[in-house]
């Protein structure tokens, strides 16, 4: 019986713990553009959460280091920790109670990442972990977004913010009415529970949405969209996975497109910029670890998960499904590597699995 054989992915340069860094701080910088205009939209909870989600994530990676007795600096400095808190922070609403976000978090890192042994040997995505226990967990808290500023509710400031977050109320006269006075359903919600409106009306009706999208939908996306460009123009992550996702995910819109009438689920369009589409596909099933290697294996892995992200979206129990169509999909990577393994050269087809020795 022969060992496997299988053909590497050749990195130029050395495999270092500073390669690894660099490529952590460039997706954190480009993950500042959809910072920056979730920032503009619902204001300094934000930051907060990045900052709070950034904190526990690193307190969470250092115990488990010293526990596991693993140098501490080492792999503190490669920035892994830190991707995912900001992706974790970015996905969960700017209001979310403080200990929301250390469950979500503290799940993540130990379990999601440092029980199977670190970064590396993760096989689900740790950050779209933590994301849906809390969603699942608790959905209330989880669906509860501030209203996007400039839409005729009072701008929460900084005081505000700190208070909604770490004592659940505010200290404005104008927040007095509770949660429900400064919080709204997102677009996916609005088009999804939508039965009796066509949707020139719900567009009309509802001033959270605009002609394409959302307020808030369409500058995340568009955000996500320029920093996962620059991204691809640095070499960071490939192609293929990216647009596999946002092809399945239209295709589908496409054949399903009601037009405009009262049982449209809505254009492609309006798919590709709602939701956590964008900073899913660039940010999220590019992840290295628990996507698919080979490039047939990366178009396999986005193309489904765009085509589940629709499915769940449409007929599933949540208005949106990338972090679940994620986790579905990262069960499938194995496999998919297993039936995509590039033609070594020198061999007529690819090896898969343990062959028998003559």
């Amino acid at each position: 019986m022969a060992f496997i054989r299988q053909t590497s992915p050749h990195v130029l340069g050395k495999l270092t713990i500073n390669g690894t860094s660099h490529i952590m701080k460039m997706v954190l910088l480009a993950l500042l553009p959809a910072l920056m205009v979730q920032l503009w939209l619902f204001g300094w909870g934000v930051v907060i959460q990045v900052l709070w989600c950034s904190l526990i994530a690193l307190i969470c990676e250092t115990a488990i280091l010293a526990l596991r007795k693993r140098p501490l600096m080492f792999f503190l400095k490669d920035g892994s920790a830190l991707v995912t808190a900001w992706l974790l922070a970015l996905a969960i609403p700017a209001g979310a109670p403080w200990w929301l976000s250390l469950i979500g978090i503290s799940f993540a890192i130990v379990i999601g990442k440092q029980l199977y042994g670190g970064m590396g040997y993760n096989p689900f995505n740790p950050a779209m972990l933590g994301y849906v226990l809390l969603l699942i967990s608790f959905p209330l808290e989880m669906t509860s977004w501030f209203t996007p500023q400039g839409l005729g509710v009072p701008t929460i400031g900084i005081n505000d913010t700190i208070n909604i977050i770490f004592t659940g109320h505010s200290i404005s006269d104008g927040m007095s009415g509770g949660i429900d006075g400064w919080t709204m359903a997102t677009a996916l919600d609005l088009v999804r529970e939508n039965s009796s409106l066509t949707m020139a009306e719900l567009w009309d009706k509802q001033v959270r949405l605009l002609g394409l999208s959302s307020i808030d939908g369409f500058g995340i996306n568009l955000a996500c969209l320029l920093g996962g460009l620059f991204l691809l123009k640095q070499k960071i992550i490939s192609w293929q996975t990216p647009v596999a996702m946002v092809t399945g995910m239209a295709v589908m819109a496409l054949l399903f497109w009601n037009g405009s009438g009262s049982e449209s689920h809505g254009s492609p369009l309006f798919h590709l910029f709602s939701g956590a589409t964008m900073m899913g596909a660039f940010f999220i099933v590019t992840d290295p670890v628990s996507g698919a290697t080979s490039n047939k294996g990366r178009l396999i892995f986005g193309l489904g998960v765009g085509v589940i992200t629709y499915v769940i979206r449409t007929w599933g129990g949540y208005p949106d499904g990338v972090a679940f169509a994620t986790l579905l999909m990262n069960m499938a990577a194995p496999a998919i590597d297993y039936w995509t393994q590039p033609r070594t050269y020198g061999h007529r087809k690819a090896n898969r699995g343990m062959v028998k020795s003559e």
